[in-house]
C-alpha cells in the first residue's frame, strides 16, 4: 500500500483511487466495499490518499457522524495521465492482434461486466 520509489503510488493506492473516482464521493465503508478489503484497511487506504493530497474528506449531509470521500483536483488529475497512459498501451497492444482475439476479447469483456454488475 505504500508509495513506490520515485513518489508513485503503489497499485493498491491508484485502484482506491480509481474506485473514489469513479464512484465517489462514497464513505469509508463503502470504499471497503469496493475494493474488498477490511474497513481499517480502506481507512488506512484513505488517509495515504489525503496525505498526499489526492482526496478530500467532507462531512456526510446525511450521517453527522460520517464522512465521504471524493477526488480532488490532484487527484483527478494523476487519474487522467493514469487512464492517458494505459489506454495508449492498450491501443498500442490491441492494435497487433488477429481480428479472431479481438472479438474474443470483446466477448469476454460482456462476461466480465456482468459478473461486476452481480456482486454475489
Amino acid at each position: 500500500m505504500r508509495q513506490e520509489a520515485g513518489g508513485e503510488l503503489s497499485p493498491t493506492l491508484i485502484a482506491a483511487l480509481a474506485s473514489i473516482d469513479r464512484l465517489g464521493p462514497l464513505t469509508p465503508s463503502e470504499l471497503a466495499d469496493a475494493e474488498r478489503v477490511k474497513r481499517p484497511t480502506a481507512t488506512r487506504i484513505a488517509a495515504a490518499l489525503e496525505r498526499d493530497g489526492l482526496i478530500a474528506r467532507a462531512a456526510d449531509p446525511d450521517d453527522g457522524r460520517a464522512f465521504l470521500l471524493s477526488t480532488s483536483p490532484k487527484g483527478q488529475a494523476l487519474m487522467k495521465r493514469v487512464r492517458s497512459r494505459k489506454n495508449a498501451y492498450l491501443s498500442r497492444r490491441l492494435r497487433k492482434l488477429q481480428d479472431s482475439d479481438v472479438e474474443t476479447l470483446e466477448q469476454a469483456t460482456e462476461v466480465l461486466e456482468r459478473m461486476l454488475e452481480d456482486p454475489s
